[in-house]
């Protein structure tokens, strides 16, 4: 998509936003002869910002800052820095654009007094509680999601969940148990099992790396399998055994504590945990303070819904990657 495509896109959704807005007013009304005759200098995006602000540009008696190009570059998702966006970045020209398109149809917005209708005022007031909890919740979850904080679950859950055991093997798959015999003959008469594997094997996942499946846990393949491979030592050549994808031979090639990953790795599961338990701590804190009473009253029982069945594979709350015995992250197996 073009700048010049996706500024359009851009102005059609806030074309659409003052569509609402415009047959929510009184169309007959005459406009005002400017936006603060109408009590428009009310509307905070209206007002002098400070002096240290750099502007960036003028539109109309209103001035949109450099800092206000950077915060819409950063919501825009249009540069992987925006604090370090200068004038000459397209990624600055093109949230400029986007915020003088902006201020122009506000301005005239409020120049006709749409600020003032039952509509606008319902959704200015929608929208400032929305960014008023999200600012809430941006300052309590800064406080709570520190380094020392995100070092200190991964050190807890490091010293709570000891690491798996895993196997690395190779295997063949054939068809029938028959099969599987002449093959274990053939390795017991020294026969080398990679080459047997890419010459008989029918797993085509593994064929061509001579039956090699890597390391895996014990939850990572199948319970049969499983039941084999942890089972054997490493160089052992496993008997015929049969799975629901056929029957195999084995031999496993090493056996090891699974590796922990480093905090690094594991940072933004812990963030994403330590975040949600803050805001709900904060939200169980607050609802101490301002006690909340349902008040809409109950369909008749003749028009309830029938409560929805519970769902037995219905994943829990706990964020991906998270031991729920522990309280924190657990540590993401290697497949």
């Amino acid at each position: 998509m073009t700048v010049n495509q996706a500024r359009l896109h851009h102005l059609l959704a806030l074309l659409c936003a003052g569509a609402v807005l415009t047959a929510c007013g009184d169309r007959d009304a005459a406009p005002s002869a400017d936006p603060g005759a109408s009590g428009a200098s009310g509307l905070r995006f209206l007002e002098t910002p400070a002096q240290t602000a750099a502007p960036a540009a003028r539109v109309g008696d209103s001035v949109i800052t450099v800092d206000d190009v950077r915060r819409e570059a950063r919501v825009r998702e249009l540069s992987d820095d925006p604090g370090a966006l200068g004038p000459d970045d397209p990624a600055f020209r093109e949230a400029l654009e986007a915020l003088i398109d902006q201020r122009l149809l506000a301005l005239e917005a409020a120049r006709r007094g749409l600020h003032a209708s039952p509509e606008a005022r319902r959704r200015l007031a929608a929208a400032e509680e929305r960014i008023l909890g999200n600012v809430l919740v941006e300052t309590a979850v800064a406080d709570a999601v520190t380094d020392e904080a995100v070092r200190r679950v991964y050190e807890e859950q490091t010293r709570l969940a000891p690491p798996e055991q895993e196997v690395r093997a190779r295997h063949i798959l054939v068809d029938s148990r028959e099969a599987a015999r002449e093959l274990l003959r053939e390795l017991e008469d020294g026969a080398d099992f990679a080459a047997l594997a890419r010459q008989y094997s029918q797993d085509p996942a593994t064929r061509l790396e001579g039956g090699d499946l890597g390391y895996f846990t014990r939850a990572g393949i199948l319970p049969e399998f499983a039941r084999v491979a942890f089972a054997a030592s490493p160089g052992e050549v496993s008997e015929p055994f049969e799975t629901e994808a056929g029957w195999h031979v084995l031999t496993v090639i090493d056996r090891r504590a699974q590796p922990r990953p480093g905090l690094e790795a594991m940072r933004p599961s812990i963030v994403r945990f330590l975040t949600l338990q803050r805001i709900d701590g904060l939200l169980d804190d607050i609802r101490q303070t301002y006690p909340v009473t349902i008040t809409a009253g109950r369909a008749p029982g003749a028009l309830r819904r029938p409560a929805p069945e519970d769902d037995e594979d219905d994943e829990d709350d706990e964020p991906d990657g998270f031991d729920d015995r522990a309280g924190a992250p657990a540590d993401p197996g290697q497949r």
